[in-house]
């Protein structure tokens, strides 16, 4: 049975060995918090998003 050593008292090597198994994965999943855009804010890329439409040329018959 180990002796049992609080972690302030453990050397930096150690410390950091436990902190690395203790650390876990994402599994994928992006720590960055995310919020929802502001919808009253103007958006330059949905301003500007007619220009990408076909739809949006004028037709012409002479």
């Amino acid at each position: 049975m180990e002796k049992f050593i609080p972690y302030e008292k453990l050397s930096k090597k150690e410390q950091r060995k436990r902190d690395a198994q203790r650390r876990g994965s994402w599994q994928g999943i992006s720590p960055v918090t995310r919020r929802a855009e502001n919808p009253k804010a103007y958006n330059r890329r949905k301003a500007q998003k007619w220009k990408d439409d076909s739809a949006s040329v004028p037709f012409c018959f002479i």
